[in-house]
């Protein structure tokens, strides 16, 4: 498992590397042959963006793996992770290192490229018991889950039909504490259209859409209250000092903490673009979505959890768990109605920084708990 992860670690996928993606496919199709089932490299879903200019592009993903192994079988799981980075091509940190403390410093390989091999592990060691006859299940690897999964939410949706049960190997937290409930996640981009004017001469005549995107951040900040976070980012536009701007581009994120949070966003973005267009002149263009619900911990997945924590304890593994604000495919998952517990990989900490690091005897450890969690199911049927 640990050669796996260092192999894996050094080849760059991040997820805008279209080469380095290729290449990680390629060794993530070669090592999940090992299993049974047919493994496919599927392409992306088509995903939009809002250039700086306004422009809507059509933007290129790598492909996602799917294995999907004995799909009549009684019991039915899902098993999904992802094998891009948030280290691009041209990032400093691009190789691994051994530190001090024993820990693995490398890109990825706490998120989530040791996940992916304690992942297959386990799947290994389960197809050779007997239960293995008893078990279908399918793998979903995808290539755009540190950008919000969006060319991938299908795939994933239509993986989760039928499962009783998900497990996604996102990192633990170092002292091995799990991700429980988590908020949702929504990105938007709001495109304003002024009119430009010689900032000296007839400044009257433009209308500033800098001023006007400005005014939407501020509408939008004052929406922000407990259980809706928002996160006025960016604006993008702008030109000469001399001209009064006709574009700018307002990035912003919202965090809700429920679904009725998601209603309150949406009535706070209809109410600052009615607001800002009367009150400055402009035409503004909303693009974005909610691509990730919240993720509550409802029966099924308090079930599942307790089983992964009674797994643990036969195995003297201490298994918590606690809220997170942090998003993941876990909550795409929950939102299809099938309990999943989505930090299942190794321990590990630091993650989205040069500072990146692996424990490397929890990947053993991480794996006896995903295979006995699974025998578990497969001897239920269900959480």
């Amino acid at each position: 498992m640990l050669a796996r992860t260092e192999a894996w670690a050094a080849i760059n996928s991040g997820t805008r590397n279209l080469p380095g993606l290729k290449a990680m496919a390629a060794a993530l199709a070669d090592a999940f042959s090992a299993l049974p089932g047919a493994l496919a490299l599927l392409p992306a879903d088509p995903v939009d963006t809002v250039n700086a200019d306004g422009s809507v592009q059509s933007l290129d993903h790598g492909d996602h793996l799917q294995l999907v192994v004995r799909p009549e079988a009684p019991v039915q799981l899902l098993f999904t992770g992802h094998m891009d980075t948030v280290f691009g091509i041209d990032h400093p940190f691009q190789h691994g290192r051994w530190q001090a403390d024993g820990t693995l410093n490398a890109p990825g390989a706490a998120d989530m490229k040791g996940g992916l091999s304690l992942l297959l592990a386990a799947l290994e060691s389960i197809e050779r018991s007997p239960p293995a006859a008893r078990l279908g299940y399918t793998v979903v690897i995808n290539s755009d889950e540190e950008t919000g999964s969006l060319s991938s939410r299908r795939l994933i949706a239509e993986a989760a039909r039928g499962k009783v049960a998900a497990l996604t190997y996102e990192p633990a937290l170092p002292d091995g504490t799990l991700a429980g409930a988590r908020g949702g996640t929504g990105n938007f981009s709001l495109v304003v259209r002024g009119r430009s004017a010689h900032a000296g001469r007839n400044p009257e005549d433009g209308r500033n859409a800098i001023v006007a995107a400005a005014a939407l951040a501020l509408h939008l900040s004052e929406a922000g209250r407990p259980g809706l976070a928002v996160n006025p980012a960016r604006i993008d536009g702008g030109g000469p000092n001399n001209v009064v701007p006709d574009l700018a581009i307002l990035r912003v994120n919202f965090r809700p903490g429920d679904a009725s949070a998601i209603a309150r966003a949406h009535a706070a973005l209809d109410d600052a673009i009615a607001a800002v267009t009367a009150a400055h002149g402009v035409t503004i263009q909303l693009h974005g979505s909610f691509n990730r619900p919240p993720k509550p911990i409802d029966a099924g997945a308090d079930r599942l959890f307790a089983l992964v924590r009674q797994a643990g304890a036969d195995l003297g593994i201490p298994v918590a768990w606690k809220t997170t604000g942090g998003v993941c495919d876990g909550n795409n998952i929950a939102a299809c109605g099938v309990p999943v517990v989505d930090t299942m990989g190794v321990r590990g900490g630091a993650i989205h920084s040069g500072d990146e690091f692996l424990i490397p005897e929890s990947l053993a450890e991480r794996a006896a708990l995903s295979a006995l969690t699974i025998l578990r199911l497969v001897e239920r049927g269900h959480p």
